[in-house]
């Protein structure tokens, strides 16, 4: 069974930081390229970054140089590190994983991953 957990969600003030965690069982975690998305009450959901299985990271243009993205396939854990956060920030981020055939990309587009955690909060405040 395939399980995709995400955590470290939070309240912060503008220009905090948090870092949130995802862990993923039942596949093999060095076969997956990650991503991160998330959806603010009203809005689509938006693709934030995501890192193939050989550790390529791609980012949102919203988010370049303030998020950090990363991958210990040893501790089948994917982080998103979050610094110099903004009110527009705030919303429900999920972590999703799919199987991939690259090494090298991995796919900014919801429809192309398999497997979604249940999402972890971050709200920031003005």
């Amino acid at each position: 069974q395939v399980q995709v957990v995400e955590s470290g969600g939070g309240l912060v003030q503008t220009g905090g930081s948090l870092r949130l965690s995802c862990t993923a069982s039942g596949l093999t975690f060095g076969d997956l390229s990650m991503g991160w998305f998330r959806q603010a009450p009203g809005k689509e959901r938006e693709w934030v970054s995501c890192i193939s299985r050989i550790r390529v990271t791609y980012y949102a243009e919203s988010v370049k140089g303030r998020f950090t993205i990363s991958r210990d396939n040893d501790a089948r854990t994917l982080w998103l590190q979050m610094n110099s956060l903004k009110p527009e920030d705030t919303a429900m981020y999920y972590c999703a994983a799919h199987t991939a055939a690259s090494y090298y990309y991995c796919s900014a587009s919801g429809s192309n991953y398999s497997y979604w955690g249940q999402g972890t909060q971050v709200t920031v405040t003005p």
